[in-house]
């Protein structure tokens, strides 16, 4: 009798046909890639298909794999990751898409299967600049309104590009270039083997 995870994946097969080739299982996790011109059909049927029937959308988000395994990778830089769960059947299922572009990543949106995509495609498109077309309301969600870049991208400086600070000459809220002050280091302090022995043997005295 077929586990679970082998009839899932078996139905996944099924639907893509010659794309099957993009279902794998490890650790009992099913992960899908597919097609970025395939993804608005390919998720409107996970949903609609009563084998299939993942109703919920968890989770949306980006991934750069410009870094990835030192280098190792030599696909598409960006990608998009879902996370879906069919309450009815209990199953799980991540599905992965690469954008063509790596200087302008596009990927469809899925809003209009999974409204609650709205934030979450928002979210990606703030930290990755990942777009997506047809999206109702793309602007960004985590970041301030004069903000420059996507501060998730490998090749973004961690300290990012500028600062905030309030200029009381100015009486207002500034942006400046990022000012890194140096760091003072406190020597660490070695003591003695039993010195509080000795420090207290000596008030003793």
């Amino acid at each position: 009798m077929a586990s679970r995870t082998e009839t899932l994946v078996a139905a996944l097969q099924a639907m893509l046909g010659d794309d099957a080739a993009g279902v794998a299982e490890a650790l009992g996790e099913v992960t899908m890639v597919v097609p970025v011109g395939r993804l608005e059909p390919v998720m409107r049927a996970l949903r609609d298909r009563p084998e299939l029937r993942f109703e919920s959308l968890i989770d949306v988000c980006g991934v750069d794999y410009s870094a990835w395994g030192d280098g190792a990778h030599d696909g598409p830089r960006f990608a998009v990751v879902y996370h879906l769960l069919s309450f009815a059947n209990n199953w799980r299922l991540r599905v992965r898409t690469f954008a063509d572009d790596d200087e302008f990543p596009v990927v469809p949106t899925v809003v209009d299967i999974w409204p609650c995509a709205n934030w979450y495609e928002r979210e990606a498109f703030d930290l990755y600049g990942v777009m997506f077309a047809g999206h109702p309301d793309l602007r960004r969600l985590l970041t301030d309104y004069g903000f420059i870049g996507h501060p998730f991208r490998k090749d973004f400086p961690v300290s990012g590009h500028v600062e905030v600070r309030y200029d009381p000459e100015q009486a207002r809220v500034i942006y400046q270039p990022v000012t890194i002050e140096p760091r003072e280091i406190t020597p660490r302090i070695i003591r003695e083997q039993h010195y509080a022995d000795t420090e207290q043997a000596a008030s003793d005295g």
